[in-house]
């Protein structure tokens, strides 16, 4: 197959790691070690006990005291997992990731009492200091801290609760993306990686897509009842944890995280789902513009066959593609990214057993970000740069304007930039583009990348949801009963306009979201619908919105997310807030009937 040999100019694309250590065995990596350990001794000796008694000035030196000593854990932390996302099969990586993640759970250990000391502070004192101006940009920190104060242990307790998730849930993990890592699939006679078969079922040939979808299906059904097991035991732990915390449902603690009330969060799913009918009516479109019978789930991303439908974009092409679109907005937003090409700080080919998928990591405030991609020339693969690029721009102002304490946003706005990133993409390259059969293909393709991020995003809430309640109320359970919940909550979103097969039944097993930040799924709708919001306040301000924006990226986890937002007319308390979203959703799908309309009348 041609397309198998096609290069990107991405194989080469590396990520220089230089500004950690220079390899896994830099003796650096030790000296540092050791000396953070002296560093973290001397911390807790000289505050253990005291924290409740600290005035404004002393909690100050304190908290800069740790930010040294987060951002030098960070730096370790961030070299062993980047390295280990690379190649999860490389035992020296895997040794290294272990050591590390052995150490940090000794340093978090000797620092629980920080926080501790802090949230058992009586309301008053804690009220008088938070009200005191010297502690500035570290106030918020501290409010937001004391959110955690119902659900803490004993100091012991968490000592415990870490150190045994080093050889539980961490170990569970790493295990789940090692696994899934390592997976063959068998196509066509090759034994090709997860990632590059599921690139197949963007394909626009149908029978390349059905292949695609049958071999991930057999590779992931021989993989069955180890990925059962592992979901179980890590959902088992989850309800332990909550248990013994007390939180009120599975869901309240990521809840809590993300600094998003319970009513806000039941308000979005409840919106989205409630809005189901929006994705039946695109794909009943779609199905008429491929011209089958019925869609099954390997037609969900097909491109519409028509001209560039399934276009190839080089790395360059890519590259310029995002610059572009980034300076027509912000030359400050083109700069910054600018900066991860052109100084080596993405990692791009599709390499085996390196992890699937992409991600940004924002690393710490004393070195820089890093996007991690798999990159394969298909227009999906250009988004999701613009994607991670977004992130990593968030990652950049905020770590620059807040520090370590601020640079971390909630996972419901950390989707900003990103979401923003890809609109800005997405606009530039409708504006350039004069053929109403290219721009209809184009419109589809948008409408179908906000669908994966907000309605499947939150079909995945509704799973996740099930699957915990279920595991709670009936124990462990069998593959066919997580299927169950599966296709049940997949089959909703599209209501009859996709036929899921019995085939679909196991594609729960390799999403790591669901493992690694169980709840984490909804924060996707969250950030889709936002921009949508934000996108509609540029396309009426126009060059003012743009310093606006960056101030809020720059804002990073400053304050509450309602406090930041509203500063550029968003109101995230109104609970209404996401049927403005759902309805410029609804009126792309307008746009795209209307278009197929005018391209293919003999169609309808």
């Amino acid at each position: 197959m041609v397309e198998a040999v096609r290069t990107t100019g991405a194989e080469n694309v590396i990520w220089d790691l230089s500004v950690f250590y220079s390899s896994v065995d830099d003796p650096a990596i030790q000296r540092d070690m050791d000396s953070l350990s002296a560093q973290v001794d001397d911390f807790a000796a000289k505050y253990r006990g005291r924290v409740a008694q600290l005035d404004a000035e002393t909690m100050v030196d304190a908290l800069k005291e740790l930010e040294v000593i987060y951002d030098r854990s960070g730096r370790i932390g961030s070299f062993a997992s980047l390295l280990f996302s690379t190649d999860t099969n490389n035992p020296q990586y895997g040794a290294f990731i272990q050591k590390v993640t052995e150490y940090g759970a000794q340093l978090n250990q000797k620092l629980l009492f920080f926080d501790l000391e802090w949230n058992q502070t009586d309301d008053e004192a804690a009220a008088n200091l938070l009200a005191d101006p010297t502690l500035g940009q570290y106030r918020h920190y501290l409010e937001a801290e004391r959110r955690y104060k119902p659900f803490q242990l004993s100091e012991i307790e968490e000592q415990l609760l870490v150190e045994k998730s080093v050889t539980g849930r961490s170990a569970w993990v790493r295990f789940f993306t090692q696994l899934t890592s390592a997976i063959r699939v068998d196509y066509d006679g090759e034994k090709l990686t997860l990632t590059q078969v599921l690139t197949r079922l963007h394909d626009a040939d149908r029978e390349v897509r059905r292949r695609a979808n049958e071999a991930i299906t057999a590779a992931l059904r021989d993989k069955a009842m180890e990925l059962t097991y592992i979901f179980n035991v890590l959902a088992a732990d989850k309800a332990s944890d909550d248990k013994r915390r007390g939180y009120p449902s599975w869901i309240s603690s990521r809840n809590l995280s993300n600094k998003a009330p319970d009513q806000v969060v039941e308000a979005l799913i409840k919106a989205v789902t409630s809005a189901y009918d929006i994705v039946a009516r695109h794909y009943r479109l779609k199905r008429v513009l491929l011209g089958v019978d019925e869609l099954t789930e390997y037609d969900r991303y097909a491109p519409l066959p028509m001209k560039e439908a399934d276009s190839f974009y080089t790395w360059e092409d890519a590259r310029g593609i995002v610059l572009t679109a980034f300076e027509a907005f912000s030359p400050r937003f083109a700069e910054i990214a600018g900066r991860f090409f052109s100084e080596n700080w993405i990692h791009a080919p599709v390499l085996p057993n390196k992890r699937g998928g992409a991600f940004c990591s924002g690393t710490v405030p004393s070195a820089h970000p890093y996007v991690f991609v798999n990159y394969e020339g298909k227009s999906n693969d250009v988004m999701t740069l613009a994607h991670e690029l977004g992130h990593g721009i968030h990652a950049y102002l905020a770590a620059e304007a807040q520090g370590i304490f601020g640079m971390h946003t909630p996972l419901t706005t950390a989707e900003m930039a990103s979401t923003f990133g890809e609109m800005l993409v997405f606009n530039n390259l409708m504006n350039r583009e004069p053929d109403p059969e290219a721009r209809l293909g184009m419109l589809a393709k948008k409408i179908e990348d906000s669908f994966a991020t907000i309605f499947r995003q939150v079909a995945m809430n509704r799973f996740e949801d099930g699957f915990h309640t279920a595991r709670r109320s009936e124990g462990e359970l069998p593959t066919d009963r997580i299927g169950d919940i599966w296709m049940q909550t997949q089959q909703a979103m599209f209501q009859d306009s996709v036929n899921l097969s019995e085939k679909y039944r196991i594609w729960w097993s390799y999403i790591p979201h669901f493992l690694a930040t169980p709840g984490y799924v909804y924060a996707y709708a969250f950030g889709e619908l936002l921009v949508m919001a934000l996108f509609n306040l540029y396309r009426e301000r126009g060059a003012s919105f743009v310093p606006q924006f960056i101030d809020v990226l720059a804002a990073g986890d400053s304050d509450w997310p309602e406090q930041i937002l509203a500063k550029v007319g968003v109101d995230l308390t109104d609970l209404n807030f996401w049927n403005e979203g759902l309805a410029a959703l609804r009126s792309l799908v307008e746009q795209e009937e209307q278009l197929a309309r005018e391209v293919y009348p003999e169609k309808f």
